[in-house]
């Protein structure tokens, strides 16, 4: 009989401390069954009107009981206390609030300036080639007409890679570098192509050089090739300003200045008038109206035999201008190392 209503005793309790709402309620419940004046304590006082060994036997299961509802209590107590803690640091928000708008990245400014160009010029029939940066000597210097003399094959220009161990290859001039320029790409797109030929290569080249405000060591350069039977400098002047209009979109005026490359012959530096003045001279165009932009020519017939273009049936013209000094002219930029340098601050203003 004793243990029928220890049993069922147990298991009310049990029932009425998962119900317990808060520590209070809690505490009330466990007083109720092993309090001074709760039941288990009655059944504790009639052990004296018993037989020695009924005691005992009783006895040990009222502690069983107790023990029970005690191990019930205190798990009870650890979840309620959980419960308030956790309402504690929760933040009261506003369900009728609109939801935070998830942050996505977007394209780097360079990346969107190589697009825009590239779209530029597919519209003039022009095609987009690529090729590799670990370049040969042969591609990056000597099929360009570049003496095995001329400076950009000093080891503070060129970025030259160490030969690895083994057989070495029997082709002339096949040392590895980085691209000092994107060049290269002309040769091996007319070596495997004849006239008449329209491309540009806006891609990566790599130079070894001090870096400073307009310097960098690694950057994008457009390259521009048009060869054909009838190509001529004028040619030339018509496309680069149509560009060149279309990328800083205004009217821009730009003229040519005799120079020297030995990849083309004649040669001649490209200038446009100064965006920061509009051509009524400024600091930064020391007073000309005019800013130098690109070198461009002729290519030199050289070039084309050593690509394997008959020069005497074909001729055309070449350029070649950094992507970053391009955009920085166009978006007022006075400093090249921000396109690198990951600053949010920058990059999210395009």
């Amino acid at each position: 009989m004793e243990k029928i209503d220890l049993e069922n005793l147990k298991k009310q309790a049990q029932k009425e401390i998962s119900k317990a709402q808060d520590l209070d309620e809690l505490n009330q419940v466990l007083k109720s069954y092993l309090g001074k004046k709760s039941q288990v304590s009655l059944i504790l006082k009639t052990l004296k009107n018993i037989s020695p060994d009924e005691r005992i036997r009783l006895g040990k299961n009222i502690n069983k009981a107790k023990q029970s509802i005690q191990a019930e209590f205190e798990k009870r107590k650890q979840e309620l206390k959980n419960i308030d803690s956790y309402e504690t640091k929760r933040e009261w928000f506003d369900v009728s609030a609109p939801g935070r708008k998830k942050e996505t990245g977007h394209l780097h400014p360079l990346t969107l300036a190589k697009r825009e160009i590239m779209l530029i010029f597919e519209t003039m029939g022009f095609e987009i080639a690529e090729g590799p940066e670990v370049e040969t000597e042969w591609y990056n210097f000597d099929a360009l007409n570049i003496p095995a003399d001329h400076p950009a094959r000093d080891m503070w220009d060129t970025f030259w890679l160490k030969e690895t161990e083994g057989p070495k290859s029997k082709v002339p001039n096949s040392r590895l570098l980085l691209r000092t320029h994107t060049s290269p790409v002309q040769i091996r797109h007319m070596e495997k192509n004849q006239p008449p030929i329209k491309i540009i290569v806006p891609d990566k080249t790599f130079r070894h050089e001090a870096t400073d405000a307009t310097h960098e060591a690694q950057f994008y350069q457009l390259e521009g090739l048009m060869v054909g039977r009838d190509i001529s400098a004028a040619n030339f002047k018509a496309v680069i300003q149509a560009f060149l209009e279309r990328f800083f979109r205004k009217q821009t005026k730009i003229r040519l200045r005799p120079s020297f490359f030995p990849f083309t012959e004649p040669s001649f530096e490209v200038d446009i008038t100064c965006v920061f003045c509009k051509g009524k001279g400024c600091r930064v165009c020391e007073e000309t109206g005019w800013v130098e932009l690109m070198g461009a020519g002729m290519v030199h017939p050289k070039v084309l035999e050593n690509a394997g273009v008959d020069s005497k049936k074909n001729q055309g013209f070449a350029f070649g201008v950094g992507i970053e000094r391009l955009v920085m002219m166009r978006e007022k930029i006075n400093e090249i190392r921000l396109f690198h340098s990951g600053d949010l601050r920058f990059l999210q203003q395009f």
